[in-house]
């Protein structure tokens, strides 16, 4: 209070701390200034002349816990997941694109080509209704995979190089802002950004996330033979029909470049974006997601709710703007007895629900039945058409973009939808077995002893190492030398 007096007094006005400050740090003493980090820097000239006069009322600061331990600001945006923890970076017309994925467990078995199976289902170039940038987006896994391809438990980073980029195309949205798109909230938001491509709001940050989730899948395959499937089921005003959630099959999904498993309703999506495309215009459209051989008991109580992690996860999503799961919105048409799924006895499987109304996910946590969620996703907002926007001088002026653009992106969205799901479930899966799988187990030796049962367990001590999933001592020297 007495140093707000001083300033009011001489007519100088307190700086507010930055909004991610905490309160529990000083903002200023009167001779030194405080970082963040809780070093003792210099304060600035002008500092220490404002408070020259009030050498009476000099003030010590007080040592707080805060100021010893410092203060940690988290990556801002870019990364998911808590124990199977995603982070992606990179630009889309930068040097390249990809992702860090943190928390995949030791000794799973992964090959480059997996990986690359997903990205090619997500690639530009596939098509006439998709964009025409002839990216190979090969990948490169950098760490955390060993010499005979099984995971180490450490960081695995993959990396994707941009190639075919034209950033000359983006000459006009250098000053004018695409309507309803990222580049005016980008400016809004930090006073600077990446003008070629879209930089981060670009879908080509989604590569991570695809090669990510491809990690995730084969997880959820190897423990509970989970199978994540999603296909295009509207685009603009053509809804698919005739697809059974528990017999189609990715092979149907990939017959068509619309991506639906429904042959007759994908030649009428083809055509409605043709429509569009020839006109520089571009549309919308709904990918639905099933998951058969969910695992039961995925999902927390109240802030962790299975769905609401989904939810976060479709709309990160580039371009999505809606969310339902199981009955959505049309559910508020039904009363209670019609929407309610009711319980029977199977006798191969146990416990089932007759409908599904609940979309696989029954108080936030899952119950064994298909999961089953739609993501709406806009019409892409780079169009060729003229348009009136404002350019970064405050100006209105016209704006006719170029580029390469996808002229509906729900094509291509689905494997990133897959993805998504795949990064959502095995992240709950994981914290499933960490909590409620801990005790009640006959044997806890790996967790006292650790994992190397060469080690510790004469049973082992001497041995090939074949039983416990390894390479030998032999074959990995030969490996190590060869490589």
């Amino acid at each position: 209070r007495l140093r707000e007096r001083h300033a009011s007094a001489s007519g100088a006005l307190s700086t507010p701390p930055p909004p991610f400050a905490s309160r529990a740090h000083p903002h200023v003493t009167m001779g030194s200034v405080t970082a963040v980090a809780g070093a003792p820097v210099a304060a600035p000239a002008s500092l220490r002349r404002r408070h020259r006069g009030a050498a009476a009322l000099r003030l010590a600061p007080r040592p707080v816990a805060s100021q010893r331990r410092g203060m940690s600001v988290r990556a801002m945006g870019s990364s998911f997941g808590r124990m199977f923890r995603v982070t992606t970076f990179g630009e889309s017309h930068g040097g390249g694109v990809g992702c860090v994925v943190d928390g995949v467990p030791p000794r799973l078995e992964l090959t480059r080509d997996e990986l690359q199976f997903e990205l090619d289902r997500r690639r530009p170039g596939q098509s006439r209704i998709t964009t025409p940038r002839n990216e190979e987006d090969s990948c490169e896994i950098l760490s955390g995979v060993g010499l005979d391809g099984i995971t180490l438990g450490t960081p695995i980073a993959v990396l994707v190089r941009n190639k075919d980029h034209r950033s000359q195309d983006y000459g006009e949205i250098a000053v004018a802002y695409r309507p309803s798109h990222a580049d005016a909230t980008y400016d809004m938001k930090y006073g600077v950004r990446a003008i070629a491509g879209g930089g981060r709001s670009s879908a080509r940050e989604t590569i991570g996330r695809v090669a990510a989730g491809a990690i995730a899948k084969k997880i959820l395959k190897q423990i509970a033979g989970t199978e994540i499937l999603a296909y295009v089921s509207q685009v603009k005003d053509v809804v698919a029909t005739g697809v059974d959630h528990e017999t189609f099959t990715m092979d149907d999904v990939e017959a068509n470049i619309a991506r639906c498993p429904d042959a007759e309703s994908a030649d009428r999506m083809i055509e409605a974006i043709d429509k569009v495309r020839v006109k520089g215009d571009s549309c919308g459209g709904v990918v639905t997601c099933v998951v058969r051989g969910c695992p039961r008991g995925l999902g927390a109580p109240v802030f962790d709710k299975l769905e609401a992690d989904l939810a976060k996860a479709m709309l990160s999503l580039p371009a999505t703007k809606g969310f339902e799961i199981g009955s959505g919105f049309e559910g508020v048409n039904t009363t209670g007895s019609e929407h309610n799924d009711e319980f029977y006895m199977d006798p191969k499987t146990g416990i089932r629900t007759r409908t599904n109304r609940s979309g696989g996910i029954q108080g936030g946590i899952s119950n064994g039945e298909i999961v089953e969620l739609k993501i709406a996703f806009k019409p892409t907002s780079t169009i060729t058409q003229p348009q009136n926007t404002v350019n970064r001088d405050g100006v209105d002026v016209e704006l006719k973009a170029k580029g390469r653009h996808d002229p509906c992106v729900v094509p291509r969205a689905v494997p990133m939808v897959e993805s998504m799901v795949a990064l959502v479930l095995v992240d709950h899966l994981m914290m499933q077995y960490a909590q409620c799988n801990l005790l009640g187990r006959e044997d806890y030796s790996n967790l006292v002893m650790g994992n190397m049962k060469t080690l510790y367990d004469p049973a082992f001590i001497g041995g090939d190492g074949k039983s416990g999933g390894e390479m030998s001592t032999k074959d990995m020297s030969a490996a190590f030398s060869e490589d």
